[in-house]
């Protein structure tokens, strides 16, 4: 009886994740300052090409002693300064978050080894309803915009 409950409840929890967000990442990449940097960054494009919202909560990497999700907001004096955003990034139905310089993005602090170009940084991006999603993302310190904003150039 237990194991037909079981078995029944993963069939259940299977057929419901459909329901859930479907998140597509493109256009990552990561880079840091320099190579002596202590810290670096993540960038890219996350899709929710499912019909429901949902929320980016959380991040980790083991490329570094600290990883968080950050933005950058203007102060009074126009200055921009960089904060960690503890509730995540909404998410929506059909929809993207761009992380991109000067804006959204994944901050990694305390590297454990320098960034080096054509290597790759792995992050896990934790969502509400769709969990953990593991990105390889390549280091590209060449790199001075995000592409990725580059709609309908096909390039």
């Amino acid at each position: 009886m237990l194991k037909t409950t079981l078995i029944a409840g993963a069939v259940a929890l299977a057929s419901a994740l459909p329901a859930f967000a479907e998140i597509a990442i493109k256009d990552a990449y990561a880079r840091s300052a320099s190579p002596m940097a202590k810290s670096g960054a993540a960038f890219m494009m996350i899709t929710n090409d499912g019909g429901s919202a949902d929320r980016l909560v959380a991040v980790s990497s083991d490329a570094a002693a600290r990883t968080e999700l950050h933005t950058h907001l203007a102060e009074e004096n126009g200055v921009m300064r960089m904060v960690h955003v503890e509730e995540g990034f909404e998410l929506p139905a059909d929809g993207m978050i761009a992380m991109q310089r000067g804006g959204k993005h994944v901050m990694l602090m305390g590297l454990n080894a320098p960034m080096e170009q054509g290597a790759t940084v792995t992050v896990t991006l934790t969502f509400e309803k769709a969990g953990d999603v593991v990105v390889e993302v390549p280091v590209d310190l060449e790199r001075q915009d995000h592409g990725g904003m580059n709609h309908g150039s096909g390039s």
